[in-house]
């Protein structure tokens, strides 16, 4: 059986889900020194976004905290930033 991908599935005006592996190594200041995952993950994103995705949810994580709230050193913030320069296009960040 063929493996699906997002081009087989009628994605206008639909909200799209893609599970990305954002994991990516950062520097002690927070800036990313190696950014392959994000972009190997743009066509996909990009393919939503010109094809009438209503709205596009990047779902992700960054290392692997010990605790139970939030720790500033696994923040997927610099990946937004880094995102938006790639994409061109302002991505929200919750």
């Amino acid at each position: 059986m063929q493996k699906m991908t997002i081009q087989d599935i009628d994605i206008k005006g639909k909200k799209v889900i893609i599970r990305v592996d954002f994991n990516v190594p950062l520097d002690e200041n927070f800036h990313i020194t190696d950014d392959r995952r994000i972009t190997a993950a743009l066509p996909t994103i990009q393919y939503a976004l010109k094809n009438g995705a209503s709205k596009v949810i990047l779902m992700s994580h960054l290392g692997r905290p010990k605790g139970t709230g939030f720790e500033k050193d696994f923040s997927l913030l610099p990946i937004e930033k880094h995102l938006e320069e790639l994409l061109k296009e302002k991505v929200l960040f919750r």
